[in-house]
């Protein structure tokens, strides 16, 4: 690493003002800090020092996603051999998946960091880190099937409309991975819904066998089946959920890999168990309230089995933490979190045409969770004026 770190010091003033390559400048910092930690300093005044910087800070949600992304390799080679009637082993299931998700990874990263480059260059600002964890993000909420042109034009999408219109990385409103899983859902909606678009159901000419269907468990009950089935034909249970051994996105599927996650960014602090858990206790409340009135299929599912079916769990643990547009202050991730998983379940459940209510209700309650600080706030201020007037009453 020695000789490394001397050879990018010997170019570095090539890429400084006043250097043969300074409109670069953005570009080199980038990748002089994803080699090294960067060499900056405080010069004065106190400040609060903690080796936990933002790439640090986006490392850690990307190792917290591995369990998901494995599992979702997996559940796609799995779900591609249910649908042509395959026997293979557990690795050969995983290398299907990952020759089909690899792909839809690197078109995410490569074009989402393009954008980002082209706006640091543009504006003379460093490349953030941020982009690590979106350009992960995006790929495991989508279906297997999604064209690659896709992922690539709902990225350009997400970067620059969720982002870098409201000034970059911390000033955006919206959650990006979210905002291009939306722009695809209304976009092109024939390509995120339906049977075969989540499990691949093609190889070497094989066609998916007869009485198959690869429809997930909130499209089958979206349009009131009497009975969940699982991919081959017998009624669905809840460690096939739990597991995520169904059909969906590609991350979303594994409740048993996302909460490895979550204990994972509880235990290093990053996300917020408040939010992932006023979520969970949100979409309790209001399963349970719509499981005691029923009237169609989807408010038949018990209760816990929304918490397990669709982005669900995958939404409350890597989407609604998400540190930028979810709300900052103690009391307001409670509320922030809870209405998320109220919002949920009444989209999914009162409006069939949109079974994925998470992504609506994050992105809906990303844009109230400044207004929910606000009144935060402003009633700890009214709190406060109030105990002086008595103190000085007293």
């Amino acid at each position: 690493m020695s000789s490394l770190r001397r050879f990018v010091d010997k170019i570095k003033p090539n890429f400084e003002k006043g250097g043969k390559f300074a409109a670069l400048q953005s570009t080199f910092e980038a990748f002089e800090t994803f080699l090294f930690v960067p060499n900056h300093v405080t010069q004065k005044g106190s400040h609060i020092r903690d080796a936990m910087d933002m790439k640090r800070t986006m490392i850690v949600v990307v190792l917290a996603l591995v369990p998901a992304i494995l599992l979702g390799m997996w559940n796609t080679g799995y779900q591609n051999a249910l649908a042509i009637g395959l026997e293979r082993a557990v690795l050969g299931n995983f290398w299907f998946g990952f020759l089909k998700v690899f792909p839809i990874i690197v078109v995410s990263y490569v074009v989402g960091l393009g954008v980002e480059f082209l706006f640091a260059q543009i504006r003379h600002h460093e490349v953030s880190e941020g982009y690590l964890v979106s350009g992960i993000l995006v790929p495991l909420v989508v279906p297997v099937d999604t064209p690659l042109w896709m992922v690539a034009v709902a990225t350009v999408f997400a970067v620059i409309i969720g982002k870098e219109v409201f000034g970059g990385v911390g000033m955006n409103i919206l959650n990006p991975a979210l905002t291009a899983r939306a722009f695809l859902f209304f976009a092109y909606p024939t390509f995120m819904s339906g049977d075969k678009v989540w499990i691949n159901g093609l190889i070497k000419g094989e066609g998916i066998v007869d009485g198959f269907s690869g429809a997930t468990a909130l499209g089958q009950a979206a349009v009131n089946d009497p009975q969940i089935l699982n991919t081959t034909g017998d009624p669905m249970t809840g460690m096939d959920m739990f597991l995520g051994i169904i059909p969906g996105s590609i991350g979303e599927t594994s409740t048993l890999a996302i909460l490895i996650g979550a204990a994972f960014l509880i235990f290093t602090g990053v996300g917020s168990w408040k939010i992932i858990f006023s979520v969970f206790a949100g979409g309790t409340v209001m399963g349970l309230i719509l499981n005691a009135f029923g009237g169609n299929a989807l408010m038949e599912i018990p209760f816990w089995q929304h918490l397990m079916l669709g982005g669900f769990a995958f939404g409350a643990v890597f989407m609604a933490t998400d540190p930028v547009s979810a709300a900052q202050t103690e009391r307001g991730r409670w509320i922030y979190g809870f209405l998320i998983g109220i919002l949920a379940i009444i989209i999914r459940v009162l409006n069939p045409a949109f079974p994925e209510g998470v992504m609506l209700a994050i992105l809906l309650m990303n844009v109230f969770a400044p207004l929910i600080d606000h009144y935060v706030i402003e009633s700890h201020i009214k709190k406060r004026l109030k105990r002086a007037k008595i103190s000085i009453n007293t």
